[in-house]
């Protein structure tokens, strides 16, 4: 049995403000829509200083009975070199991008297939979760997802403009490693010069000005908009809650998977989708408290 008491996660309060939201270095890709730079104004709102735990997320299942996505589907996408399951659970790669494979039984208990357990790793984020599942957990706690404005400035730790949490360089003054992305040869070797292959335990980097732990690298995070390119050319400057259709969901923050060399979505102000049913082993989420 698990703990019935008060949520596991921390949470940071923030008083609002202005912010510029977007990319100052105009280097992200043009198809995401991190442009225009446009003033933004948040009122107050609290968010989880982390990402929700596999802990966390487990009292949420035994708590309600919920069966995720992929506990109903049957199987989910698994990054090649992660996964612990008999070659027979392993049906299908995604196309263009092999080392996604889709392994049968792989869920947010099995985030590697059927041979691995959230149990191993539960301070670690909780993955295979997709927008509907957080969405779900959301209920139970009584919270919600971050707007894609609420993530971008609780991200920025209240530095203005700048590509990471920490400033513009990628690492410390000693080259010490500051987030979990990809080092080595993407997506064959990995040199493992952060210390993870995988997800990391959620504290394991420092956090930024406003407390936050993990907002670039790590697992992606779903947000509560809608993504659509082009909002940024006329969205509005008050609490911004996204656009009204889309192409998926938005997710932000990179991943332990992210490289220069194909994807530098780990920069503050990267952004991209994906469809309301997918998961896979390297997206999560935080919420925040609800309005009202």
């Amino acid at each position: 049995m698990l703990d019935d008491g008060p949520r596991t996660v921390q949470e940071v309060a923030l008083a609002g403000g202005r912010f510029a939201m977007g990319d100052a270095f105009d280097e992200g890709y043009a198809q995401d829509g991190e442009v225009p730079v446009h003033a933004v104004r948040l009122s107050p709102f609290a968010i989880d200083a982390t990402t929700v735990t596999n802990t966390e997320f487990a009292r949420f299942v035994e708590a309600t009975g919920y069966r995720t996505e992929s506990e109903v589907y049957g199987y989910s996408a698994v990054f090649h070199l992660l996964v612990r399951a008999p070659k027979r659970d392993i049906v299908g790669s995604a196309e263009g991008a092999g080392w996604w494979l889709t392994v049968r039984g792989a869920d947010w208990a099995h985030p590697h297939g059927a041979e691995s357990s959230w149990r191993d790793a539960a301070d670690h984020p909780v993955v295979q979760v997709s927008w509907n599942d957080a969405q779900a957990y959301c209920a139970w706690a009584g919270r919600s997802l971050p707007t894609e404005a609420q993530w971008e400035y609780a991200a920025r730790g209240g530095l203005e403009s700048r590509r990471y949490p920490w400033g513009d360089e990628l690492h410390g003054p000693d080259g010490e490693h500051l987030c979990n992305i990809w080092q080595g040869e993407f997506p064959t070797r990995n040199t493992l010069g952060d210390g993870f292959l995988g997800t990391a335990p959620v504290t394991s980097f420092p956090p930024n000005g406003f407390g936050l732990h993990e907002v670039s690298g790590n697992v992606w995070e779903w947000c509560a908009d809608w993504f659509l390119p082009k909002y940024y050319r006329n969205s509005p400057d008050a609490d911004p809650a996204g656009p009204s259709i889309g192409r998926g969901r938005v997710m932000r923050g990179g991943s332990f998977l992210c490289h220069d060399s194909y994807c530098n979505r780990y920069r503050l102000s990267a952004r991209t989708s994906n469809s309301a049913d997918s998961a896979s082993s390297n997206t999560g989420f935080r919420t925040v408290a609800r309005a009202g």
